[in-house]
């Protein structure tokens, strides 16, 4: 098994996971970085920057790495997915990219489209799904507040202050439907979620952690250290990859 040398230690997080993924996979297949890039057509010097988290490995090299032992890439590409998206949120702080040679020549744009397409759909559907929910909440205020053990606090404010936050509040109205759990926040089945991320999709899988009984603490919809815990803990319970990452697979077990 190769002794690999240590990750940066300003690598994120989502990345780290992501290279760590790869260097198992790597390790199990029992090839050379010569004989991995014969297999994979991505050069020596590409894959010995991707498996030490000093570049990111485009999508293709990720789905070749996994097919080699013709495993499902399902899991790393989600796990590629969102560490893409924390990569290029601190990519202008980054070099240029490497010059010729350094990969195959295959779609260096399709790739970056596809990426900044996703990441755009992301924040478009989590930006209109606030919009609506602070709609609907504002026409509801007009009559009684709805009070829940899980409700979201929110700081009191006297009338003609100063807003204190814009933040939303979220509420766990459990209902069982086509044989699944459902919270009113969210319906997704694969949205992955990760450390950091924001919005009704977490704070759906937030009420759901707390309808199986694995508490991640205020359900705010801000995926932060205490759900994580919750997410590891219910996929150590269901038998599932414990990464704290929720993908397809968390969301079957959050919902049956």
């Amino acid at each position: 098994m190769s002794r690999w040398k240590g990750l940066p230690e300003e690598l994120d997080p989502r990345v780290r996971q992501l290279v760590v993924r790869l260097r198992r996979a790597k390790d199990h297949s029992g090839l050379s970085l010569r004989r991995l890039a014969a297999r994979t057509g991505y050069s020596t010097s590409s894959w010995e920057r991707y498996l030490s988290g000093r570049s990111l490995p485009p999508r293709d090299a990720v789905e070749a790495m996994a097919r080699l032992d013709g495993d499902d890439p399902a899991r790393l590409l989600a796990l590629h997915e969102v560490a893409a998206e924390a990569w290029g949120t601190a990519s202008e702080h980054r070099g240029p990219p490497a010059g010729p040679g350094t990969g195959p020549p295959p779609r260096p744009h399709g790739r970056a489209l596809r990426i900044t397409l996703i990441a755009g759909s992301v924040a478009l559907v989590l930006a209109v799904a606030t919009v609506v929910l602070l709609a609907v909440r504002l026409t509801d205020g007009a009559g009684k507040a709805a009070v829940t053990p899980l409700t979201a606090s929110a700081a009191t404010q006297v009338p003609g202050s100063p807003k204190r936050s814009e933040r939303p509040t979220y509420t766990c109205v459990a209902e069982r439907i086509d044989g699944r759990w459902y919270t009113g926040n969210s319906r997704t089945l694969k949205a992955v979620l990760a450390k950091g991320h924001a919005g009704p999709e977490v704070a759906e899988a937030q009420c759901l952690l707390h309808q199986a009984g694995f508490s991640p603490g205020a359900v705010d919809g801000i995926f932060g250290p205490h759900t994580q815990r919750a997410v590891k803990e219910l996929q150590k319970h269901s038998g599932l990859v414990v990464d704290g990452i929720i993908g397809p697979h968390t969301w079957k077990a959050l919902r049956r």
